[in-house]
């Protein structure tokens, strides 16, 4: 008896689990998902931590408008003075056997040909550029997050056309068993059947093996918990409106994406690089000073020194001009390169906006299939009941009723991964 109680509890906790299991499953919006993702996702982490380095960068850059401050010591201690002189007969006198010596300088730059400034402008343009290259995995991420998303409501929503073909199947079989029986039809129509659901059947393992893959790459890629992940979405019969609305000009949205304002950071640098190579074949001015202490000589040494220094680099105009000639010459590539792609980022949004007309036709297209196909079902369900079609007539119809409903959710969910691809190639999220 105990035994068989024991028994009892452990079946009613696993089946409790299996319940909380069940029940606890949360259904995420599309919105939470690509939120969670751009807060848990690693290219997301990445991003940041990149943005944040070219921040320091431009915090280190700023230092080199400050003056420079450096201590040095030394100490020695020799087997004998390194000054020796010999003043007479039995006369010699010995110095520098042992001392020490130290000191605090400082310097100030008050001329480098530009590099100082130009390097912090340089700083702010990495800032800048690793701002936008963190805007476009945030545009990756989103669209990636959108991508599963909808990869697990077309694999739910297969689910349930299956499910619908599973209960006609059902009718059918059940309606041909009786002419079976009644010696109306032959087993072989029985068998069409059988086998149809035998099909059904191994079409619904596949399809739920492939959704708890894709769950778990949703939940993978947001860092959600894929034990408890599901989605809040169930595809619409009726048509979204069009997508004229959405239309923005090219030539207007080259301005707010952010491929198109790396372009132009990639000139600005490629400028200020050039302008760097010129001020390292200019003069350099510098100041500075320093506290200097020594024990060298029979009193101890204290003093101050300033000094001003002014570097000429004499030879180096010589490579200095090449380099100066090279990096002209890179200017003018990334000036190319802006017109270049400023034409191709143009001709890419107009082929995303055809992309969103074309997959908005391919979902009339496939909703208009879907009423055909089930009127064809219909039909066909009652020219088997009259006898004037065969079982394969009907059959062919409910696999053409079946996809049909599958093509219907794949161009509804290409149309929103369209829509979202047009809307970040024209610099909207």
């Amino acid at each position: 008896m105990k035994t068989n109680r024991n028994r009892i509890i452990a079946f009613l906790l696993i089946g409790g689990a299996c319940m909380n299991g069940a029940f606890g499953q949360k259904a995420y919006t599309l919105d939470e998902c690509i939120q969670a993702a751009l807060t848990n996702n690693v290219r997301m982490k990445n991003a940041n931590n990149e943005l944040e380095m070219a921040k320091q960068d431009k915090k280190k850059a700023f230092t080199n408008y400050f003056p420079s401050v450096s201590a040095a010591g030394t100490g020695f201690m020799a087997d004998k003075g390194l000054m020796q002189m010999s003043l007479g007969p039995d006369m010699n006198m010995s110095m520098l056997k042992y001392g020490i010596a130290g000191g605090v300088g400082a310097s100030l730059p008050l001329f480098t040909g530009g590099q100082i400034v130009n390097g912090n402008q340089l700083a702010k343009v990495g800032v800048e550029v690793k701002r936008l290259q963190r805007n476009l995995s945030d545009n990756e991420v989103c669209l990636t997050t959108e991508q599963y998303f909808w990869r697990v409501v077309i694999l739910k929503e297969k689910l349930k056309t299956l499910s619908k073909v599973e209960a006609q199947l059902a009718r059918i079989l059940s309606d041909v068993e009786a002419s079976v029986q009644a010696g109306i039809v032959t087993r072989n129509d029985l068998l069409q059947v059988q086998l149809r659901q035998n099909e059904t059947k191994s079409t619904r393992l596949q399809v739920e093996n492939a959704l708890s893959v894709s769950q778990n790459m949703l939940a993978q890629y947001t860092g959600l918990s894929s034990d408890t992940l599901d989605v809040a979405f169930a595809v619409d019969t009726q048509l979204p409106a069009r997508p004229d609305s959405l239309y923005c000009d090219p030539e207007s949205a080259l301005g707010l994406t952010s491929e198109y304002a790396l372009l132009q950071q990639n000139v600005k640098a490629s400028r200020l690089q050039y302008k760097m190579v010129v001020g390292k074949n200019l003069p350099t001015v510098a100041i500075g000073g320093g506290y200097v202490y020594h024990n060298f000589l029979p009193e101890d040494q204290r003093f101050w020194v300033g000094f001003a220094t002014v570097t000429v680099p004499l030879t180096g105009w010589w490579g200095g001009s090449h380099a100066i000639k090279k990096e002209k010459l890179q200017v003018k590539n990334t000036e190319n390169q802006l017109a270049d792609q400023r034409e191709l980022l143009v001709i890419r949004m107009k082929n995303a906006w055809n992309g969103v007309n074309e997959a908005y036709e391919q979902m009339k297209i496939a909703r208009l299939s879907i009423e055909q196909s089930t009127e064809n079902l219909r039909l066909n369900t009652d020219y088997y009941k009259a006898g004037t079609c065969t079982m394969s007539d009907l059959l062919d119809a409910q696999t053409l009723y079946q996809q049909s409903r599958d093509k219907y959710v794949e161009s509804y969910t290409d149309y929103e991964l369209k829509k979202r691809e047009y809307l970040q190639v024209t610099g909207r999220r």
